[in-house]
């Protein structure tokens, strides 16, 4: 029979685990003469050293740049130079120079100045909608000054009417007088209406029509006056008074034909009228008579007891 092993539970814990002293663990000791110090050293120091003068120097020259800008600019709390800020809004002082558009609601110039706009090429005034479009233009360059729009009016300082107006219908002249100053008068391409055609007191009116015709129209008549001098009506060919529906009067303390052809009075048959000229009346002849042809044309007549007019004279049959 083989023998048993008793195990003693309580001589196993005592060999196997260890008492609560056995766990405490003994330190070794520490020497005095060893120190830990903290901080940066090496490349660490000299980069974050690096760092902090960049920044110093980078400082100094904002500073610098800064009361450099202050010194050219004239800045102060008023404004920059001769650009002051006000609540009515910005004054420039002497020149100004703009190198792009300038957008602005108003521009003035002090009350004992004038405002003076200089380009070296030209000005130009732009006007547009709230679209952005062009509505109106002004350009004032060297040789001429062009005006884009739908109506252009000059009006008067003192009361406001208007001096002078153009649209793409009518051109408008508001002044009491329109003077043309120049040696060769004014040329009309087409019709002129007016009330009134004058000239001035020490010079002469001329309306003359080179290569066409002069008309002149009214609904209710023209009147031609020459108040303080002769009235001159000339013209290369013929020269035609007509009246539809009126009379023609001459009215005057005289009236002078003069040039009219001299007529003799022809008691022969019209077939043997002779084409030559008349004779020259006689010395004693002084008194004629004004004859009317059919055609309209006047000749003189020796006056006698009775008219000498006839319609078969040779002044009607060979003019």
């Amino acid at each position: 029979m083989e023998e048993t092993t008793t195990l003693d539970i309580e001589t196993l814990k005592e060999q196997y685990i260890p008492g609560p002293q056995s766990l405490h663990l003994q330190r070794a000791p520490v020497p005095n003469d060893v120190i830990y110090t903290v901080g940066l050293y090496g490349w660490r120091k000299r980069c974050l050293y690096f760092l902090l003068l960049l920044f110093l120097v980078t400082m100094i020259v904002n500073l610098a740049l800064t009361v450099w800008i202050i010194k050219v600019m004239n800045l102060s709390t008023g404004g920059m130079g001769n650009l002051q800020l006000s609540q009515d809004g910005i004054r420039l002082e002497g020149f100004s120079e703009f190198l792009l558009p300038l957008y602005v609601k108003e521009i003035r110039s002090r009350r004992d100045s004038a405002l003076v706009l200089r380009s070296e090429r030209n000005v130009t005034l732009n006007v547009r909608n709230s679209q952005g479009h062009l509505t109106g233009q002004l350009t004032v360059g060297s040789d001429s000054v062009e005006a884009q729009c739908r109506r252009l009016e000059v009006r008067s300082r003192a009361d406001g009417q208007p001096l002078f107006s153009a649209d793409a219908d009518e051109i408008r002249i508001g002044t009491r007088t329109f003077t043309v100053t120049g040696s060769e008068g004014a040329v009309f391409r087409h019709s002129v209406e007016t009330p009134l055609i004058q000239s001035s007191a020490s010079e002469e009116l001329k309306l003359e029509s080179p290569t066409r015709t002069l008309t002149m129209g009214a609904p209710r008549g023209v009147e031609v006056t020459s108040a303080h001098g002769a009235l001159t009506v000339g013209g290369r060919k013929d020269l035609q008074l007509q009246s539809t529906e009126g009379e023609i009067i001459l009215d005057a303390a005289t009236v002078r034909l003069a040039s009219l052809p001299l007529g003799v009075f022809a008691p022969e048959p019209p077939g043997r009228a002779s084409p030559q000229p008349p004779p020259p009346p006689p010395a004693g002849q002084a008194t004629y008579e004004v004859c009317v042809c059919p055609s309209g044309k006047l000749y003189l007549s020796p006056a006698a007891s009775s008219s000498t007019c006839q319609a078969v004279s040779n002044i009607c049959l060979w003019s």
